[in-house]
């Protein structure tokens, strides 16, 4: 093997070794070609904190209840985020995991088949605001779907 094929052979391992949540789980997993960019702006690869900043802070809340609304996830996951066409946001049964770092990565960077990526028009702050208000709002007591686990 010449020199050439060890050193790309070595760059292919380094670049496998990386952990995608250090530059971004989705960012680092998903292919633009399979992620809806809301605005048509790409996001940023960014460092994802595992602790909401905003985690109970009411104003924060209310702040993401409005975002909600304005950037029109209602659209998707109806007025209450209990779902419409889209998942509810509320029921805490998540497909792509529940932790808030998950959740902000949802929104920041999109799911395939329908999630779009918003990091390219909201900032993480006003992101976690999402999440936040997302928290916020207490589940129904009667869930009739079942659980992705």
């Amino acid at each position: 093997m010449n020199s050439t094929c060890v050193l790309i052979a070595l760059a292919a391992l380094g670049v496998a070794g990386c952990s995608p949540k250090s530059i971004g789980g989705a960012a680092a997993t998903l292919n633009s070609d399979q992620r809806i960019l809301a605005g048509g702006a790409a996001p940023p690869a960014v460092r994802i904190d595992t602790v909401n900043p905003y985690a109970g802070d009411a104003a924060s809340a209310a702040e993401g209840k409005r975002l909600f609304a304005s950037m029109n996830c209602e659209g998707c996951h109806s007025q209450g985020g209990e779902g419409a066409w889209a998942p509810s946001v509320i029921t805490g049964r998540w497909r792509y995991g529940g932790t808030d770092a998950a959740v902000f990565e949802t929104i920041f960077y999109g799911r395939p088949r329908g999630m779009p990526a918003f990091g390219g028009i909201l900032s993480p702050p006003l992101t976690w605001k999402l999440v936040t208000f997302i928290r916020s709002v207490p589940p129904p007591k009667a869930v009739p779907t079942q659980s992705w686990q």
